[in-house]
């Protein structure tokens, strides 16, 4: 049985779809987590522990609202180290799925035009 191309490309595309869907689970995941604490060791509103769990993974830090409890600081300085960590690898593994899924396509038009 011999497979084309065309054929690997559209496997790997199937394969890469479940893939994308838990790597941003995960992403959402890391924001549950950092919302779930923010309200519970700082005693935020359940939306300002989300404001502060997105404001503080992006690395705005409007500073707006800040830990006031040592726990709270304790949570927030390893959870902006893991979270940040993270969210650009998932980044990362999402821009590489774009780019060799781009290169494959035009290994696959290269490889249709030398057909003809």
């Amino acid at each position: 049985m011999r497979f084309s191309i065309k054929d690997m490309a559209k496997k790997k595309k199937e394969q890469g779809k479940p893939r994308i869907g838990r790597i941003l689970l995960f992403g959402f995941a890391i924001i549950l987590v950092g919302t779930i604490s923010s309200h519970i060791l700082e005693d935020l509103s359940w939306v300002d522990s989300f404001y502060f769990s997105v404001i503080t993974l992006t690395t705005v830090g409007y500073g707006d609202i800040t830990p006031h409890t040592d726990a709270g600081k304790i949570f927030t300085s390893i959870y902006v180290l893991v979270g940040i960590t993270m969210l650009a690898a998932i980044a990362n593994y999402l821009l590489n799925s774009t780019l060799v899924l781009r290169l494959k396509q035009r290994q696959l038009e290269r490889h249709e035009d030398t057909d003809s």
